[in-house]
């Protein structure tokens, strides 16, 4: 017999995906916010963390608690916005859930089952934030971490950071490749692949690190071509965004979305972190590379795209945004999906436009105080004469 508290929990939930999403006041020019997040705990369906039996669960605890819903990969498919989220346990073990959407900014629902990947590697412990690419040889791939225990240092909490790889032509069965190689990289988080050939070889993303949450010797985000993404193997890998002194890529940085083809570049939208007294602060930004050559940056804005605001700055690690996927389509309209403090995910809007206008416009960064200000200044000073006010 199903627990009578089901109905109450069912129709509350429905309540919740049913709300529609809007526009907050929020203005830079360049992206909108909206003001809920689009995926929660609390859109995971009530099959997925109860056990609806009364015999079974007389109180009806929950028996499988969902902690957070975050980072989630992006694409559209089959005239649906779907988001492979990861979806953190109260045990904190990771996996991935697809959810759809008609409009792409509220009413996402997670399918029935969460998705199954096989299972490879004996001393894998956790899996999480899966990027999603539509590459032109037909199939849609899923690059995330795979993460295990390093049996090397007496550290219970030492871990390695490996990407592995999945591909599916209809997002319910997901076929398993072999985690990715880098020759040179110990270990490797933050892979995006990219959606095209480059040189008849498949384009990776990468970001090298020398253990698993400093990067030590790598210095950025990298790229790197493989034969084979059946046995993907990078031999050599080029630095593309690096990590400075004194700037948001300090501590660490990677990419974060698959590549938007532009009509300049292809548009990248990236992490990059910083340490504070408060810890660790993660935020996006953005640069281009050559349409020919993916590996050339041609265009590399200062400052950050997007940080958290308000209420996005706390969570289960406050202070931090996060993405790992974005829509592109055919109109222009670009959707971000980005997570807050790794508990819920948000979704902001641009255009292609706008992302390629705020690349290519806004000015680098020159690296220290006094050139930044007179970079300000050169800009009141431009203003001031249009406003009719410069002496």
């Amino acid at each position: 017999m199903i627990h009578k508290r089901y109905f109450e929990e069912a129709a509350r939930q429905e309540k919740l995906l049913a709300a529609h999403n809007r526009k907050t006041d929020f203005y830079n020019g360049i992206f909108e916010r909206y003001e809920n997040p689009v995926l929660t705990r609390e859109h995971v369906p009530l099959t997925w963390r109860y056990d609806l039996n009364a015999e079974t669960n007389p109180y009806f605890e929950e028996r499988l608690g969902i902690n957070a819903v975050l980072n989630s990969g992006a694409i559209y498919f089959n005239h649906k916005y779907c988001l492979a989220a990861r979806i953190e346990g109260n045990d904190r073990k990771s996996f991935f859930g697809i959810a759809e959407s008609d409009n792409g900014i509220d009413g996402f629902r997670f399918t029935e089952y969460p998705v199954e990947l096989e299972d490879m590697y004996p001393e894998e412990t956790n899996v999480y934030d899966m990027r999603l690419t539509c590459h032109e040889d037909g199939w849609i791939y899923g690059v995330f971490c795979s993460e295990s225990k390093d049996r090397s240092v007496n550290d219970l909490s030492a871990a390695v950071a490996a990407a592995g790889i999945v591909r599916t032509k209809d997002l319910k069965h997901w076929e398993r490749l072999p985690n990715l190689v880098t020759k040179r990289s110990p270990q490797q988080r933050n892979v995006v692949l990219h959606p095209e050939f480059v040189n008849g070889k498949y384009a990776f993303y990468t970001r090298p690190m020398d253990s698993f949450i400093d990067t030590g010797s790598g210095g950025g985000i990298g790229f790197g071509l493989a034969e084979d993404i059946t046995c993907a193997v990078i031999d050599e890998e080029k630095i593309l965004s690096r990590r400075r002194y004194h700037q948001i890529t300090e501590a660490k940085n990677g990419e974060c979305t698959v590549p938007i083809r532009g009509r300049r570049g292809w548009l990248h939208i990236a992490h990059g972190v910083r340490n504070t007294a408060a810890g660790l602060r993660y935020v996006l930004y953005a640069y281009a590379t050559s349409l020919e050559d993916p590996s050339e940056v041609i265009a590399e804005p200062g400052g950050l795209l997007l940080g958290p605001r308000e209420g996005e700055r706390v969570g289960d690690v406050s202070n931090v945004v996060f993405s790992n996927g974005a829509i592109a389509e055919e109109s222009g309209r670009i959707l971000l999906y980005y997570a807050s403090s790794d508990t819920r995910v948000h979704v902001a809007e641009t255009s292609l436009d706008r992302l390629e206008d705020y690349i290519f416009g806004t000015p680098e960064d020159p690296g220290r105080s006094p050139l930044c200000v007179q970079q300000r200044c050169d800009l009141i000073r431009r203003n001031l004469e249009l406003l009719g006010m410069e002496e």
